[in-house]
């Protein structure tokens, strides 16, 4: 792994605003201490820079659409201190619309995202899934995050897991009270989405200071739009025997379930 500078607002004890972000003009931002990934204290965690870079593309290029699927790819190391958020309208349409929205450091782009919205219609009478209800957040003990992962974006979240939870298997609600962005109001499915790529550290396999297990992605279906709040999680991981791995969510919210969260993994083992 590369080692990122550490330029997160806040790193060095000075006052950090209650947020993952600051805004700094019409596309650029700095990152606070609240952002910092688990795996290196200089980066971003993609959780909430897949957040900001889809509430971005919901702000600037509002509509009547929804959000059926955003994919995000990591080119890079997602840097942590100031960057620029960049959005496009792929391909307009009355029905159907793609959105191609990025994250930049100067000229290094670190996040490539994805984003497909849909002409919404009433499909009520024929609405179904296959898939079983998560049990809600109060039914569920409180769980300490960082007894496993470190980390700004880790210490800012509120979790609770079930007890019958596994090494590759977990049942999980994550909330946070930060919003993105300082002194403004999340996008309703950025809300939820800035949650979603906590999933690949919810159900460790394997002890994270023996085997890095990094995702290079994060691609997530809605079947509905998302309430924000409590993000609950149906995770299982899986690695298979040539350095190749997926964590599969089935995503839920105080409705029920919502869609799935798929991320690809890169499984090594660590020096001893």
């Amino acid at each position: 792994m590369s080692t990122a500078l550490n330029q997160h607002l806040g790193h060095d004890g000075a006052p950090c605003p209650q947020a993952y972000y600051v805004r700094r003009g019409e596309t650029g931002f700095l990152s606070t201490l609240h952002s910092q990934g688990a795996w290196q204290p200089g980066e971003q965690h993609l959780a909430v820079a897949a957040g900001l870079v889809l509430a971005e593309a919901e702000r600037r290029l509002p509509s009547d659409k929804l959000v059926s699927r955003v994919s995000f790819d990591v080119l890079g190391v997602i840097h942590s201190g100031p960057f620029t958020v960049d959005v496009r309208m792929l391909r307009p349409g009355r029905s159907i619309e793609l959105i191609e929205a990025s994250m930049r450091h100067g000229d290094q782009v670190s996040v490539q995202a994805r984003i497909w919205r849909l002409l919404a219609s009433d499909t009520s009478q024929e609405q179904g899934d296959e898939w079983t209800p998560l049990p809600p957040p109060e039914s569920m003990l409180p769980w300490v995050f960082s007894e496993v992962w470190g980390g700004g974006y880790i210490g800012s979240l509120q979790a609770r897991r079930s007890v019958d939870s596994r090494p590759g298997r977990g049942r999980s609600w994550i909330r946070t009270a930060y919003p993105l962005v300082e002194g403004e109001t999340d996008p309703p499915v950025a809300a939820f989405a800035k949650l979603i790529d906590t999933a690949n550290g919810l159900a460790v396999r394997a002890d994270p200071n023996a085997v890095f297990f990094a995702n290079v992605d994060l691609t997530i279906h809605f079947t509905r739009q998302p309430q924000a709040g409590w993000v609950g999680f149906d995770t299982r991981v899986s690695f298979g025997p040539t350095g190749l791995g997926e964590t599969f969510s089935v995503l839920s919210d105080s409705q029920g379930p919502v869609g799935t969260a798929a991320q690809s993994l890169t499984v090594r083992l660590r020096d001893r």
